[in-house]
């Protein structure tokens, strides 16, 4: 009866090495709960795409368009552009006003330009009042004293609008002043007497930029209308007053959209120097 019994214990473990599978659906189950996952780590490595869009610029280059609009009653023609595909040239005139360009128009299209604008201050001589660089070449020092000379205009590859605190070597600078918009709000002291024709250069931090002349205002009266204005998506946020009175003048040629522009009435006087809007 032994061997029997043995024989029959050899039987329910061998019975019982079947048991051990049982492990397998568990594994299975394992594979099938994993499975999911597969899309959840697939989504995570399909969202870095578009990161490149994210790095790109806010706004893409687009060219340069004339723009007339109306901010708090001031009416105001812009040509707005962009720095990546555009760029202000400064064109002095070491022979004092009008000695080589009448106009704006006359100095746009000496240089090639689709654009222009008169730009800084001037003596009664004919001086710049204020620096004044172009090719390099320091035509004028640069205005310590004055609130006409607030501003800095740095041309070249990386345009800005600074402090005159912040002078940094540039082969292209025009100061002029007074600021009218920093950081997107008005600067406070403007003067809100004299009101007449103004022109302005403004910057929105980035690569959008316009050039603008405007119909009878104050300083003030402007600086308020142009903070926190958007001009074809470029936002006032840094606007440096030019000269504007007299000396107000902007052409602008039939090849920009919205050209051809030429406001500059037969009482203005020649001028200095003009910032020139010309392709890269």
């Amino acid at each position: 009866m032994f061997r029997p019994s043995c024989l029959l214990t050899a039987l329910l473990v061998a019975s019982c090495a079947p048991q051990a599978p049982v492990e397998m659906p568990r594994a299975a189950v394992e594979v099938q709960s994993n499975a999911p996952a597969k899309p959840e780590v697939a989504a995570p490595s399909a969202a870095p795409a578009p990161a490149p869009v994210a790095e790109a610029p806010a706004h893409p280059a687009s060219a340069p368009q004339v723009i007339r609009t109306t901010l708090n009653g001031i009416s105001v023609t812009a040509v707005v552009f962009d720095s990546r595909t555009h760029r202000l040239a400064i064109a002095d005139q070491a022979g004092g006003p009008g000695s080589q360009w009448p106009d704006a128009a006359s100095a746009a299209r000496s240089l090639g330009g689709v654009a222009a604008v008169n730009a800084g201050f001037f003596t009664p001589e004919g001086k710049p009042l204020g620096l004044v660089v172009t090719g390099g070449k320091k035509i004028s020092p640069l205005n310590r004293a004055s609130s006409l000379g607030a501003g800095l205009f740095i041309g070249g590859t990386s345009p800005a609008l600074l402090r005159r605190g912040q002078a940094t070597s540039s082969p292209e600078v025009l100061q002029s002043g007074p600021f009218l918009v920093e950081n997107g709000r008005v600067v406070s002291g403007l003067s809100p007497d004299s009101s007449t024709a103004r022109t302005v250069l403004g910057w929105d931090g980035g690569s959008g930029w316009f050039i603008a002349r405007t119909g009878g205002c104050s300083l003030a009266g402007l600086g308020h209308a142009l903070a926190g204005a958007e001009i074809r998506g470029v936002k006032a946020r840094t606007v440096l007053n030019l000269d504007g009175g007299r000396s107000s003048d902007l052409w602008v040629s039939s090849t920009v959209s919205g050209g051809p522009v030429s406001e500059r009435p037969f009482w203005n006087k020649p001028v200095r120097n003009f910032l020139v809007l010309v392709p890269r």
